[in-house]
């Protein structure tokens, strides 16, 4: 399959043609030329689009599949066309599935379903059997099979003496611990953020010091045991704070936002809308002002999609009895192009997407240049659209954005010599 893209700015900082406007030939899989003009001589499939960017492949370090075990919310498949319409090429599944993904063949098996897809799945084994934070799990097996780095996703930790030894183990092959920093003992059944809203809603609220302790519990483990962490879901200007105290120090600490955190306040639970029960739970507008400070500073490293599908019998319940979660992987990158338009260049966006994110697990960033495996996303930073259920790839449909303009859309996606267009 031959693909010729027209007139596209390259927006890739390691490649030779960074922002300039070239047309791309790509044959098999491959970039086979890059120039002004290029005469289509071989009958290509031509992609042409008003005010058309590519970037080497976005990669979303915090997506949940629900496959195997909760196939009704989203398969491998499904999750993977949703990543797709996202502008993604590749994600990382979290390990809360059923079995929880904590062994080789579990591993093998989440790599071996996502094999056929454009978007390349990237398996997250759990730390400990099934997530309960007791013992470890087979690590380094599953490490060896294809697990891309190691986390019990939304069910962290309430031992610093567990932390401690999964980062002393990891650190025998430089892998990767990555944590959702929350003490379910202080926050409890939090349904929404403890604050004046909780109050008025008569809804039970989650302290802001859950998240807090937790992220100074865990850089306090790392600096001792001087491996390499991750925190997923940092909602709060505290714990940005913390982080970048962190940073400067030295230690070997990455972080990640969820997209909704930088658009999505406290008041988007509204009158109990449970598409907007999220964990991290929806913080305050000075949160979210620090959040962006904290990606044009540098402290935050990437943008996650923290993809949580849910079906209609989790979410239209009481708000204190439905389950948290939202879709995330269509609208992840629109919600953060919107939230920092005019905050940073569309170069940092493309960062904090693409080349971050494979920094962040160690792998080598890909450039576009002639001789390349295609690994790309096209966009439009400054379309401006509305997103509607029909934009829906998931199985699932939870997500409070239907209805919500954004600034900023994917057009398509190439991978493994495969083309899809949005």
């Amino acid at each position: 399959m031959e693909i010729l893209i027209r007139s596209a700015r390259i927006v890739d900082t390691g490649s030779p043609f960074n922002n300039q406007v070239k047309d791309i030939l790509i044959s098999n899989g491959r970039i086979k030329k890059i120039g002004a003009k290029i005469q289509n001589t071989s009958k290509a499939k031509e992609i042409k689009a008003d005010n058309l960017h590519v970037s080497i492949g976005w990669f979303d370090l915090n997506t949940f599949l629900a496959d195997p075990g909760y196939e009704q919310k989203e398969t491998i498949e499904s999750g993977c066309k949703a990543a797709a319409a996202g502008g993604f090429t590749h994600i990382c599944c979290m390990p809360n599935t059923s079995p929880v993904i904590q062994t080789k063949s579990q591993v093998e098996y989440v790599l071996g379903k996502s094999l056929n897809q454009i978007v390349q799945v990237h398996p997250i084994g759990a730390i400990t059997h099934n997530a309960e934070g007791k013992d470890l799990a087979d690590v380094y097996d599953m490490y060896n099979a294809g697990a891309v780095a190691f986390s019990d996703g939304l069910k962290p930790s309430a031992s610093a003496g567990m932390v401690e030894r999964a980062l002393l183990y990891v650190k025998a092959f430089n892998g990767l611990i990555m944590n959702h920093p929350e003490d379910k003992s202080i926050s409890k059944n939090g349904a929404m953020h403890e604050g004046v809203l909780s109050t008025k809603l008569g809804l039970p609220g989650a302290p802001a010091l859950a998240e807090e302790i937790a992220v100074n519990r865990d850089l306090f483990v790392l600096e001792y045991t001087e491996s390499k962490l991750h925190f997923l879901d940092i909602s709060l200007k505290r714990s940005v704070e913390m982080i970048k105290v962190a940073k400067r120090k030295g230690l070997n600490i990455t972080a990640s936002v969820n997209a909704y955190s930088l658009v999505l306040d406290e008041n988007a639970v509204g009158d109990y809308n449970t598409s907007s029960k999220l964990n991290p739970h929806l913080r305050t507008k000075a949160d979210i002002a620090a959040l962006i400070k904290g990606i044009e500073e540098g402290t935050i490293d990437t943008v996650t999609s923290a993809h949580q599908p849910q079906d209609e019998e989790c979410k239209k319940l009481e708000f204190d009895k439905a389950d948290f979660g939202m879709i995330g992987l269509e609208t992840c990158f629109a919600a953060a192009n919107t939230a920092l338009n005019g905050k940073v260049s569309t170069a940092k966006v493309v960062e904090l997407f693409a080349s971050n994110p494979r920094k962040v697990l160690g792998m080598e960033v890909p450039s576009i240049a002639e001789g390349n495996e295609a690994d790309l996303t096209l966009f439009d930073p400054a379309k401006k659209w509305t997103f509607a259920e029909s934009d829906i790839r998931s199985k699932s449909k939870n997500t409070p954005f239907v209805g919500t303009a954004f600034i900023g859309k994917a057009v398509g996606v190439i991978n493994k010599g495969k083309l899809q267009l949005v």
